[in-house]
């Protein structure tokens, strides 16, 4: 195994630590070294120039307050600023971690640590270090933000360390996951995660829309059809439980399923075998079952609109996504990735962030969670003047739901005397998506138009 040409000192006063670093670490990269004194750090920078340093927050007896990681974090980035700096930390530092990242540091690490996640995060930092992925200014960005990332995911927030902590132990096994959580919490993310993570890895991801698949096309979709079956099969097509066979399949939106639909569905996944149509021949399938939804479905069972044999089948095990309001910690940090994207992306070199739009941001219910404060940093960015974003150049849902009262919110009444055609539609589409907290297919649905039609007048006016 070619090991990564990089130079990582760990500073820690706990010679264990040290000890297992560095039997672990000299596996995977060049050039592994240790101190247990930080006073020893400036001269070693000096001789070494090492380019990542993974720095404890505490070395004096019985102390927790990380004053001491925060001064040597501050002397590294003094001496030399190019060098990398990885916070060594206890689950309960993660408030004085997040300080730490603002300060200076590009990561932390969770005493003990994970061997894998460690080392991925170092060949991470080191790969940005030694200028891979310089092609694409897009790419670069996202790769040097990946400090946050536990892969896509940005967050430091005790209930997204919940999440990791259960893909962690499920993602190895063949188990079927059910992933809930509002529109726009990350739920296709975290099934990628699940498969990058997985035996299966190596083979194909399936991603399948339901709630955008329609009655006549589910069995066509999903099992294949020979030629000749209807009027368009042209050809023998295979469907996407056979294109997944011997990876993941994911299915999104399973609460838009009728009845009807969830019985095939059922039967395929009870047989572990599918029929194209228009033939009569069973098709084994192996493959690992991701599902997806914001809908209540043990609501739907109770009411008779989820079959209970299915929603048993999907959920060996159920990873709830926290929505935005949740883990508003998380906010600052996912406004500046997005911030550092997309000013890259539109060639905005220097754009800030004030004080008074964090705290705008922070304040904000975010009804679409991530995915809405990805296309207001991105708006912001666009339609700004100046070097700094101010809370006036985000366009945030006048109606902000209070915590407990998100469903009921009442909406903004409009008086079409006093607006264009234009200007009455791009309301009327924003009041849908804000009441359905951006699900598309529920806002298409009030507003009697498809989901097609509803992306693109999303699009056209910039929503």
């Amino acid at each position: 195994m070619s090991k990564v040409p990089c130079k990582i000192l760990i500073v820690d006063d706990e010679e264990d630590i040290l000890v297992a670093g560095r039997l672990l670490l000299k596996q995977h990269f060049a050039t592994v070294l240790t101190t247990s004194d930080p006073y020893h750090i400036p001269g070693m920078l000096q001789e070494h120039g090492f380019d990542v340093v993974l720095l404890d927050m505490n070395y004096s007896t019985g102390a927790t307050s990380s004053k001491e990681g925060f001064h040597w974090l501050r002397q590294i980035k003094n001496l030399s600023p190019a060098t990398t700096v990885i916070l060594m930390t206890a689950y309960g530092d993660i408030e004085l971690a997040v300080r730490a990242l603002k300060e200076g540091a590009s990561d932390f690490v969770l005493k003990p640590w994970q061997n894998e996640k460690l080392i991925a995060i170092l060949k991470t930092a080191c790969q940005n270090k030694i200028g891979e992925n310089r092609n694409s200014s897009t790419e670069a960005a996202v790769k040097q933000n990946a400090t946050f990332h536990y892969d896509e995911f940005i967050g430091v927030s005790p209930a997204m360390q919940r999440v990791y902590q259960t893909i962690d132990k499920v993602a190895g096994t063949d188990a079927n996951v059910l992933i809930l959580g509002e529109n726009g919490t990350g739920k296709e993310v975290a099934a990628r995660a699940l498969h990058r993570k997985s035996k299966r890895a190596d083979k194909a991801f399936e991603k399948v829309d339901l709630g955008a698949v329609s009655e006549t096309l589910f069995e066509s979709e999903l099992f294949g059809h020979a030629k000749g079956a209807f009027t368009d099969a042209k050809e023998d097509r295979a469907g996407r439980f056979e294109a997944a066979t011997g990876g993941s399949l994911f299915l999104d939106e399973i609460g838009n399923l009728s009845l009807a639909l969830q019985a095939k569905l059922l039967t395929a996944l009870q047989s572990r075998q599918v029929i194209r149509l228009g033939t009569n021949k069973p098709r084994p399938i192996d493959i690992r079952l991701i599902c997806a939804t914001n809908m209540p479905l043990y609501n739907m069972v109770r009411e008779g609109t989820f079959r209970q044999d299915l929603l048993y089948r999907i959920n060996t095990v159920e990873i709830h996504l926290p929505p935005l309001r949740e883990r508003r910690e998380d906010i600052e940090l996912l406004a500046r990735h997005f911030l550092q994207v997309y000013s890259q992306k539109y060639d905005r070199p220097g754009l800030k962030l004030s004080e008074s739009t964090l705290r705008r941001l922070k304040d904000y219910h975010w009804p679409g969670n991530i995915r809405e404060l990805d296309h207001a940093m991105e708006r912001a960015i666009i339609l700004s003047d100046g070097s700094e974003l101010h809370p006036d150049d985000f366009y945030l849902a006048p109606n902000e739901p209070s915590q407990g009262n998100q469903q009921q919110q009442a909406q903004p009444s409009i008086n079409a005397d006093e607006h264009t055609l234009e200007s009455l539609e791009k309301m009327m589409v924003q009041k849908a998506l804000v009441k359905h907290a951006g699900n598309i297919t529920h806002a298409a649905k009030e507003l009697g138009i498809t989901r097609t039609a509803l992306y693109r007048r999303i699009e056209k006016h910039g929503l």
